[in-house]
């Protein structure tokens, strides 16, 4: 079985941003080199060691824990002068420019991954194919997907419960304030509470992505979703049925941030700029062999998928 991330090295993510910086404004930006770390791990030290609030930094993608990634910043009610004296293990901060407004998710073109693939039994032959479009595994984390439904059920006891596992301000505010748990949940930026939906609506998607085949768009469920072909309404609809959920509950008038209108998604997609890089020994699996591969992937695909189904 090849195996993938056995040293933060073997995941070389860069982000491609489709921002242009400009001279004056009231967001800094920054390219932020991390490895180790999560997106959200990275923005949490940054905050802290400015002594801003998490919300005043901006991102486009979440990127994964066990890499090398570069992605674009903003920060906002803290100087450029003061940003750049930081110094915080794992994290490099490179000035790009600033902007009128905040990074935000979905602010890039995609992402150019290097990835080494080791633990093969033989040097392969690799056919660049397309693959489906499925949303990787840090997509759902341990449980998002889980809070996510709760969120749309408008189960906001446990779906800050859950939260407050992992979340310390959650679960300060949850101490001394019971019964709030729309407040607790509002501890949190809006930008990481929609992950959560956003996770859940990927879970869906997922579920019926793998029981359709052609070059089509699959809509990702919202509240706002139509669907005209018919074959592809029924199993949409046998799914819903199952997880017991309407296109309804996506609106969430407790919380209208997280309201879902939905959108669509290509069932396929091709790794794009295809390479080969090195093949050779691998020197961490004895008797076996790597592959490093260099590709780029438009916003929201992911490599883990592209590798997995390339690899098996």
């Amino acid at each position: 079985m090849y195996k993938i991330k056995e040293k933060p090295e073997d995941f070389i993510v860069e982000e491609i941003t489709n921002i242009e910086p400009k001279q004056k404004g009231r967001y800094s930006m920054w390219w932020m080199k991390k490895r180790e770390l999560t997106t959200m791990d990275a923005v949490k030290k940054i905050a802290k060691k400015l002594r801003i609030k998490e919300r005043f930094v901006g991102f486009a993608g979440i990127k994964d824990k066990k890499a090398v990634t570069k992605q674009l910043i903003s920060i906002s009610r803290a100087g450029k002068n003061k940003t750049e004296e930081l110094d915080i293990e794992g994290i490099k901060l490179e000035f790009y420019g600033f902007s009128d407004k905040p990074v935000s998710l979905g602010d890039l073109e995609g992402n150019r991954f290097e990835i080494t693939v080791r633990n093969l039994d033989k040097i392969e032959n690799i056919e660049n194919k397309k693959v489906k479009n499925l949303f990787g595994e840090q997509r759902f984390s341990s449980q998002n997907a889980e809070i996510g439904k709760l969120m749309i059920k408008k189960d906001f006891q446990n779906a800050a419960r859950k939260i407050a596992e992992t979340e310390k301000e959650v679960a300060e505010y949850l101490d001394t304030n019971m019964t709030d748990h729309i407040g607790a949940l509002r501890r949190l930026n809006i930008k990481i509470l929609r992950i959560y939906v956003h996770a859940y609506q990927s879970y869906l998607w997922n579920k019926a992505a793998e029981e359709i085949d052609g070059d089509i768009e699959l809509p990702i469920i919202g509240f706002d979703t139509e669907i005209e072909d018919t074959k592809i309404r029924e199993l949409i609809e046998k799914i819903m049925k199952e997880e017991g959920i309407t296109y309804r509950d996506f609106i969430i008038k407790e919380i209208p941030e997280l309201s879902s209108e939905g959108g669509v998604r290509e069932l396929f997609v091709k790794p794009q700029n295809f390479e080969i890089l090195e093949k050779g020994e691998d020197e961490l699996n004895q008797d076996k062999y790597k592959i490093k591969v260099r590709f780029f992937l438009p916003k929201a695909s992911y490599a883990t998928e592209a590798i997995r189904q390339i690899f098996t």
